[in-house]
C-alpha cells in the first residue's frame, strides 16, 4: 500500500480517489472547495494545502480543469512544489496543453522527482466505474511504479510515449470525440427534419457500420434531450483550445475542429456552458430552425 495525495476531487476526482481508498491506500486530499463528505467517510485524510499533500504522500495524483490550475496547483503559495522531495512522483490527470505539460516537468525534475502527465477518457461514467481509458506519457520507470494505481481507476492503460505525450493523446481523443459529437448530431437532425424518428434512426444506425459509443450514449441523449453533464461545453471548449493552439505551433490547419469549436461557442453563447457537450445539438437546431425529441 501506498501513500498518495490527491489534489481536486470535482466531478472526475471524487470517485477516482474513491477507488484508491477502496483498494486500501492511505489518501491525502486538498480541495480549494471542501473535501466531499464521501472521501472523509472512506478514510480520506484532508490537508489544508497542496504542499502539505506533497510532504505527506509518495505519489500526488492532480485533477483539475485547465491548465492555469495545474500550474497554480504545483508553483502556487503553498503548491506541491514547496513540499516535494526527491523520488516522490507527481501524476497529472487533468487534461492541459502538451506544451506547459513539458515546461512543467523540467520544474519538477529539478527536485529530482518523477512526472507523469496521464489524463483520461471516459467521462463521470468511466470514473465511477473504474473504467477509464488512461493516455500516460514520463518515464518508464516511473509509468511502472503508478500503474497500479491507474489499474484501480481505468481499464485501457497505455504508455504512449515521454512527457506530453500523454496530453497530445487527450488532444486528439477530443478532436475525435467532438467531431464525432458534430456528426451524429447532424444526422439525428436531419432524420428528425426529413419527418424520421430520430430514436428509430439512432437504433438502426447502431446495427451498421455508423454505430460508435457516442451514437449510442450521445445519440440517447440527444434523442431524450438530457443534457445534465456527464462533460460540460466549457471543458470541451477548452480541450479544442489545446488542439488549435497546438496546431498553429505546429503550422497545420484543423478545419473541422474549429468550426466544431465554433459550435461549442454557439451554445455558450446560449447560456450553455454547463451543458453536456451532446447538447451541441442545440447550436445546430437554431440554425434548422427545429428540435429533436
Amino acid at each position: 500500500m501506498m501513500n498518495i495525495g490527491f489534489i481536486g476531487t470535482g466531478i472526475m476526482g471524487t470517485p477516482m480517489a474513491g477507488h484508491l481508498l477502496d483498494a486500501g491506500h492511505a489518501l491525502f486530499v486538498y480541495d480549494r472547495v471542501k473535501v466531499p463528505q464521501v472521501l472523509a467517510d472512506k478514510g480520506a485524510h484532508a490537508c489544508e494545502s497542496s504542499r502539505a499533500v506533497a510532504e505527506r504522500s509518495d505519489v500526488i495524483i492532480v485533477m483539475v480543469p485547465d491548465t492555469p490550475h495545474v500550474q497554480a496547483v504545483l508553483f502556487g503559495d503553498g503548491g506541491l512544489y514547496d513540499g516535494i522531495s526527491a523520488g516522490k512522483i507527481i501524476v497529472d490527470m487533468s487534461s492541459i496543453s502538451p506544451i506547459a505539460t513539458k515546461e512543467f516537468a523540467a520544474k519538477i525534475a529539478e527536485k529530482g522527482c518523477g512526472y507523469l502527465d496521464a489524463p483520461v477518457s471516459g467521462g463521470e461514467v468511466g470514473a465511477r466505474e473504474a473504467t477509464l481509458s488512461i493516455m500516460v506519457g514520463g518515464k518508464q520507470a516511473d509509468f511502472d511504479i503508478v500503474r497500479p494505481l491507474f489499474e484501480t481507476m481505468g481499464k485501457n492503460i497505455t504508455r504512449v510515449g515521454e512527457v506530453g505525450d500523454g496530453q497530445t493523446a487527450k488532444v486528439a481523443n477530443q478532436i475525435v470525440v467532438g467531431l464525432t459529437i458534430e456528426a451524429v448530431a447532424e444526422a439525428l437532425l436531419f432524420a428528425s427534419k426529413a419527418g424520421a424518428d430520430p430514436a428509430k434512426v439512432r437504433e438502426a444506425l447502431m446495427g451498421g457500420f455508423a454505430s460508435s459509443r457516442i451514437l449510442e450514449v450521445h445519440g440517447d441523449r440527444m434523442v431524450k434531450r438530457t443534457f445534465d453533464p456527464g462533460f460540460r461545453i466549457e471543458l470541451h471548449q477548452k480541450d479544442l483550445n489545446n488542439a488549435l493552439d497546438s496546431a498553429r505551433k505546429l503550422d497545420m490547419a484543423l478545419p473541422a475542429t474549429a468550426l466544431c469549436q465554433q459550435l461549442f461557442s454557439a451554445c455558450a453563447a446560449q447560456g450553455g456552458k454547463e451543458w453536456d457537450h451532446s447538447a451541441l445539438i442545440r447550436a445546430l437546431e437554431v440554425q434548422a430552425n427545429h428540435e429533436i425529441g
